[in-house]
């Protein structure tokens, strides 16, 4: 494992998603001594099948697994990252996330504290989201928009074989693991995420999965 390496891994569709995202990439700020590097996952089954097969393809100690749609626009995000995560019981970060995951498993319907610029019907706003005063706020889980690691536990695609779910249940499986979820303090959004609109077409299917693991 290469300790000062941070890998940016997405799972794409989209040629042009994949290269707005690289030119965002390229214009943070790399740490002296660190090295970046950029996987792209093309015509994955699912994305903890697509997370699966670039983390055991990457040697990166630090991982950053992010939508196609969104894009860091914090320079300064990888410092920041290394800072909180040289606390070792940190395991997690995410740039949105549920203090109290309700008990319905919908994290929406819970309190979410982060920052996040978000693009929906043609108009760019941030998002209604409670603030981090600390450094940095310990959760339950964390949106899968942005989820950046510094531990490896295998993505449960026995469990999550589409696109729902796979991050609050990324999040409890380090929970289950020892180590802390965190979202930290962004006096500014460190990304933009353009997601348009929401697809549920499987949402509740993988919710009751969820539910049936976890709770």
């Amino acid at each position: 494992m290469n300790e000062r390496k941070i890998c940016f891994i997405m799972c794409v569709n989209s040629l042009e998603y994949e290269a707005e995202q690289i030119k965002y990439l390229q214009a943070l700020r790399v740490p002296e001594g660190y090295e970046m590097e950029v996987l792209s996952i093309w015509d994955a089954i699912s994305m903890t099948a697509g997370y699966n097969e670039a983390m055991g393809a990457s040697d990166a100690k630090y991982k950053v697994y992010l939508h196609q749609d969104v894009f860091i626009i914090e320079r300064d995000f990888i410092e920041k990252i290394l800072r909180i995560f040289k606390i070792k019981e940190i395991g997690l970060i995410g740039m949105v996330g549920a203090v109290c995951f309700p008990e319905n498993a919908i994290m929406w319907y819970g309190g979410r504290v982060g920052n996040l610029y978000g693009n929906m019907r043609y108009k760019t706003q941030k998002s209604k989201l409670r603030t981090v005063h600390e450094e940095y706020c310990t959760v339950e889980a964390v949106d899968g928009l942005l989820m950046a690691t510094q531990y490896d536990l295998p993505w449960r695609e026995d469990l999550f074989d589409g696109w729902d779910f796979y991050d609050v249940s990324q999040s409890r499986e380090f929970l289950k693991a020892g180590y802390q979820v965190v979202v930290p303090r962004q006096e500014k959004p460190w990304c933009l995420h353009d997601d348009g609109f929401l697809n549920l077409k499987n949402y509740y299917r993988y919710r009751e999965k969820f539910l049936r693991e976890y709770c």
